[in-house]
C-alpha cells in the first residue's frame, strides 16, 4: 500500500507541476515575453512538494510526537491531557467519534489511502499556490 501512495503522491505532483508550468506559458507567450517567469512555476513545484511531504511524513510525525502511537496513547504527553479532560467531560469515558478518538486512531493505524491522497492533493496544491505566490 504504501508504493501506491508514493505513486499517487508522484502523479498529482506532477500534473500540478504540468498545469502550473502549461498556465505559466501560456502568460508568457500572450505577453510577448521570453519564459524569465519559471521562477514562479519552480517555486511552485517545490511548494508542492513540501505540500505533499507534509501530509505524507510530517502529520504522522506530528500525531507521534502529541502523543498518538501505535502501542496508544503515550503517558505524560499532550494525547493524555486530551484524553484526560475528554473523560471527565463525558463522566469517564471518551466518546467514541471524539477528538481523541478520531485522533488515536490515526496514531494506531495511520491514514487512510484516501486521506492521503486527498491530504497529498490539498496539501499539495496549497504550497504550489504558497510558491508560485513568493517567487513572483
Amino acid at each position: 500500500m504504501g508504493t501506491r501512495v508514493v505513486t499517487v503522491a508522484i502523479i498529482t505532483l506532477l500534473i500540478i507541476g504540468s498545469t502550473i508550468g502549461g498556465e505559466e506559458a501560456k502568460d508568457h507567450s500572450s505577453e510577448g515575453g521570453n519564459g524569465s517567469g519559471s521562477g514562479s512555476a519552480i517555486g511552485a513545484v517545490i511548494g508542492a512538494t513540501v505540500g505533499a511531504g507534509i501530509a505524507l511524513v510530517g502529520l504522522p510525525v506530528i500525531f507521534g510526537t502529541l502523543g498518538f502511537t501505535g502501542a496508544g496513547i503515550a503517558a505524560g504527553s499532550v494525547a493524555a491531557k486530551m484524553m484526560s479532560a475528554a473523560a471527565i467531560a463525558n463522566s469517564g469515558g471518551v466518546a467514541a467519534g471524539s477528538t481523541v478518538a478520531v485522533l488515536q486512531s490515526i496514531g494506531a493505524g495511520g491514514l487512510s489511502l484516501g486521506a492521503k491522497v486527498g491530504l497529498t492533493a490539498a496539501l499539495g496544491s496549497a504550497g504550489a499556490a504558497t510558491g508560485a505566490w513568493l517567487t513572483e
